[in-house]
């Protein structure tokens, strides 16, 4: 039971951990492309998105720490030590990432998966924010890596570099769209038209999300009514108590029956 209490307490929220499992696995491909591409532009890309990933860590180490029952505890027996190491942008480092990977399988795992879904399920909005954070730097890295690996040679292309790839898809993703960074290519066009519609169901349901947490009523609010018929219920049993009690007083100051007279 001690080990169930204290994994309980380890765990911060299935999607925030999925999320982070996620992120952690992102980063270690992340490592291995960095050695499978010869090419400094795209490797580039990957550097600035460790930096990203790395600053997701550092908050996630600081956030765990701040809230662990023992932050000794944390930091040597569950391997808090590695999380802070493996923040570190540094690339031999971030192998040790994959500590992160296995709390997240090893908390899942004693979750379970009924439990897992139904925590899911119960707070939607919170695991769709999660999904699109996700979703949006998978995008961010991908159709960098994607857009300058087919324009960067490309007669009369303007996207040459990792800054030009990463800008173009901050903006395409947006929905701003400056125009100063375009695909020429029939394969760059093609992959903008699909960094568009993804980034304009991102940012849509990114703002049905806003619009629900502010504009939505509280729970604590979500059922007046029925908290108004319990007091409504009160009233009426302390005003049927008191209508009892003053028939009561009122049999008893009355004469009682007398008994008819023989005489």
């Amino acid at each position: 039971m001690a080990d169930n209490s204290n994994g309980r307490s380890e765990l911060k929220n299935p999607g925030y951990e999925i999320f982070i499992g996620a992120l952690s696995v992102l980063s270690m491909v992340n490592l291995v492309l960095l050695y499978a591409i010869d090419d400094d532009q795209l490797d580039n890309v990957l550097l600035v998105m460790n930096f990203v990933l790395s600053a997701v860590f550092i908050v996630d180490f600081l956030f765990r720490f701040a809230t662990a029952p023992s932050r000794s505890a944390y930091l040597w027996r569950q391997y808090g030590w590695a999380d802070l190491l493996a923040s570190v942008p540094v690339q031999q480092l971030k192998a040790l990432r994959i500590f992160r990977l296995l709390r997240v399988v090893r908390l899942m795992r004693d979750f379970g998966p009924r439990n897992i879904a139904g925590s899911l399920l119960r707070n939607r909005a919170g695991s769709a924010l999660l999904t699109l954070l996700l979703m949006g730097i998978l995008v961010l890295q991908f159709g960098s890596l994607w857009m300058l690996r087919l324009e960067q040679h490309a007669e009369g292309s303007n996207i040459a570099s990792a800054s030009d790839a990463l800008w173009y898809v901050i903006v395409t993703i947006s929905t701003v769209g400056y125009g100063d960074r375009f695909p020429v290519t029939r394969g760059g066009r093609v992959l903008g038209a699909w960094i568009i519609v993804i980034g304009v169901g991102i940012f849509g349901t990114f703002t049905g999300y806003l619009a629900n947490f502010f504009l939505a009523p509280k729970k604590a609010d979500a059922a007046p009514e029925a908290t108004d018929a319990r007091a409504s219920i009160e009233q009426l049993r302390g005003l049927v108590a008191q209508q009892q009690e003053a028939l009561d007083r009122l049999e008893a100051a009355l004469p009682g029956p007398q008994s008819p007279s023989l005489g």
